[in-house]
């Protein structure tokens, strides 16, 4: 879970929040965070949620995800892994996420897609001012429904760091397909248990312009990127959080956590 907006503040406070910032800027130390070398691509990619397309079969799978806080804690109990690409006009990611009871319930767009179980991607661009980084960073959510969370963070919460929830993504693609049947736990009743889900996003490098000069990347660049699942478990009072590359707290506001993002020319 996610700090956001004022206008959602009192709901969240009342929630155990998983991924709320904790009360100091201190970070335990842990294992450096992973990285991905991203292949730029040429052949057209249709988000339809399948992952067929050919230019995902030269793309390598992520590491399956861990616990947020890392190996410490036990493995996840379903598995989750991403792939990514790029072209002139979009990164693109691949999202595998094995579940034998898919659900959704969420359809409103910038609803606290947390809330369901969920996918989500946090997004750290390269950007100078004068005199040094900035912290700004994006953080996008999609529920098994297709439905979507987009904001933008100007800097951590540790640092006082707020959420712009009015910022959406033009030209944003998603899909998902799901393998097997939605919001029919009865098949799992009946031994016809589902594979799970699977989404592709398509951002535009253009879509950051609003909030931070972001430029599209070339091939020796890097971005700092990380996933996160959010998984329910029924009887259970707090979720659970997979993640790519562990934050060694449970916060995902950690952006000096997150992995690299390599931006590579094609094989």
């Amino acid at each position: 879970m996610h700090l956001r907006p004022l206008a959602i503040l009192p709901l969240l406070t009342t929630l155990a929040s998983a991924q709320a910032p904790p009360p100091t800027s201190d970070i335990p130390p842990g294992p450096p965070p992973k990285s991905y070398d991203c292949y730029h691509t040429t052949i057209p990619i249709q988000i339809d949620g399948k992952l067929d397309d050919p230019a995902w079969k030269s793309a390598p799978w992520t590491t399956d995800f861990v616990d947020i806080e890392g190996s410490a804690k036990p493995k996840p109990r379903y598995r989750t892994r991403a792939k990514i690409l790029w072209d002139d006009d979009y990164l693109y990611i691949a999202a595998e996420l094995t579940e034998p009871d898919v659900k959704a319930t969420l359809t409103e767009h910038d609803s606290v897609i947390f809330h369901d179980n969920d996918f989500e991607v946090f997004l750290k661009p390269p950007v100078k001012t004068e005199s040094e980084d900035n912290p700004g960073y994006f953080e996008f959510e999609i529920n098994a429904l297709n439905t979507s969370w987009d904001l933008f963070l100007d800097k951590p919460y540790r640092f006082g760091g707020k959420a712009d929830n009015s910022w959406d993504i033009p030209g944003l693609k998603t899909a998902v397909a799901i393998h097997g049947t939605l919001n029919k736990s009865i098949d799992k009743d009946h031994g016809r248990k589902d594979k799970g889900w699977t989404v592709e996003i398509a951002f535009p490098w253009k879509a950051y312009a609003s909030r931070l000069p972001v430029t599209p990347p070339h091939s020796g660049d890097q971005w700092r990127i990380n996933f996160s699942r959010v998984e329910w478990k029924a009887g259970q009072p707090k979720e659970d959080n997979w993640v790519w590359s562990p934050q060694g707290v449970i916060n995902m506001h950690v952006p000096e956590k997150w992995g690299y993002l390599n931006f590579r020319d094609r094989h």
